[in-house]
């Protein structure tokens, strides 16, 4: 089998003829997978860096019209993935020591040395790879947290995502109860900028009212009765990462208040303390609530709402997204099996029809349950029969 190797596109950009001509010579003789271009000066490299995707670049630091350092400082702001290697004259080497403060991967003097460049060069392009294998990681979104289904609310909300996540932009996600809003949540951090950070999430219905505020922003000893320690809240552990509030209708107006102050100043401060922590947290919110009639009841600060739905998501319930009842027994039916370490059960075309007309006033929680339900007390392939026997409400 023939196997084509990738190529590595390099560009020199040095005002010198007989070193581009060295260099050249160099890099093509050690791998006939490295495609060599060359500038003549800083201009016309950073134009064939602007209209090529280059794995690295070496670059010399003393040259005409544009030097090595503002060719550096313009690519870290245009392709900041490149690696750069800078190539220093003697006395050019308290400049390259600079160029490695301002992002530079490595330098190399003149005359370059044979194998302290090949080095160089290979080093820097695994780093390259590196870069761009994580890249891709991170826009691979969890297994667990897929959005199963290809109606077009759903499409939507996909698209909605891929627009939102790269951006700080807040987010509040609404919808009944077991649409999957956490989904979304889950999304938006894992295709963000903030995905190698935590993703924390906290349900406002779950924790008491008189906690909410500990929870959220910690504490000091001797808050409270039972607090025996310093305790960092959930806004702290977020740093750097996003905070998922989930419920937050159900917030009481007393923490609704510091959650406005953490959005609008990035500080909170532990209960018990004086003293401000800052964060640096990227908010998403979810509730099952119309929030604009819990801000008419005086339930909900409207300012606070104004600061989190910057971009509102709704997911709709499962009765108004059937076409996709099938894909999601699909996937539940495989997630199920292999969880319980099981073959793979089949629904027949009658039994998928009759699941797609129920009445799923549970939503997608609810249909996960009775595919499972039907995977355990059903036949070998699931029957309308076992629908109409099992999955009766």
């Amino acid at each position: 089998m023939n196997l084509r190797k990738k190529m590595s596109k390099i560009l020199i950009i040095e005002d010198e003829a007989a070193i581009r001509r060295v260099l050249v010579k160099i890099l093509s003789e050690e791998n006939d997978s490295y495609q060599v271009d060359e500038a003549e000066d800083g201009v016309a490299g950073l134009e064939k860096i602007k209209n090529n995707d280059y794995d690295l670049v070496l670059c010399d630091i003393k040259m005409p019209k544009m030097d090595g350092v503002e060719v550096l400082e313009e690519v870290k702001k245009i392709k900041p993935e490149i690696p750069m290697v800078m190539i220093s004259g003697h006395g050019d080497m308290e400049t390259a020591i600079q160029t490695m403060r301002l992002g530079a991967f490595d330098y190399i003097s003149k005359p370059p040395d044979l194998n302290r460049l090949l080095n160089t060069v290979r080093n820097a392009l695994d780093k390259k790879q590196l870069v761009v294998e994580n890249k891709i990681l991170k826009k691979k979104v969890s297994k667990n947290y897929e959005m199963i289904g290809d109606s077009e609310s759903i499409n939507h909300i996909k698209l909605m995502i891929d627009k939102v996540a790269p951006t700080e932009a807040r987010v509040l996600i609404t919808g009944p109860n077991g649409t999957g809003k956490e989904l979304v949540a889950h999304q938006l951090h894992e295709k963000s900028e903030r995905s190698s950070f935590p993703l924390i999430e906290v349900n406002c219905a779950a924790i008491p009212s008189e906690l909410i505020e500990s929870e959220l922003f910690g504490h000091v000893k001797g808050a409270f009765t039972s607090a025996v320690k310093d305790r960092a809240g959930k806004f702290e552990a977020a740093d750097k990462g996003t905070i998922f509030l989930d419920e937050i209708g159900d917030m009481s107006l007393s923490a609704q208040a510091k959650v406005l102050r953490a959005l609008q100043e990035s500080m909170i401060t532990r209960v018990g303390a004086d003293k401000d922590i800052k964060v640096d947290v990227r908010v998403v919110a979810a509730t099952n609530k119309d929030l604009k009639t819990e801000i008419a009841e005086g339930r909900f600060r409207e300012d606070l709402y104004h600061r989190l739905a910057v971009i509102l998501i709704k997911v709709p319930p499962l009765n108004e997204r059937r076409d996709d009842i099938p894909a999601l027994i699909k996937h539940f039916t495989e997630k199920i099996a292999s969880e319980q370490g099981n073959a793979v059960k089949g629904f027949s075309a009658q039994a998928i029809k009759l699941l797609q007309e129920y009445d799923w006033t549970g939503n997608i929680r609810e249909l996960r349950n009775v595919v499972e339900r039907l995977i355990i007390l059903g036949g070998s392939e699931i029957s309308e029969s076992d629908v109409k026997m099992f999955a009766s409400k």
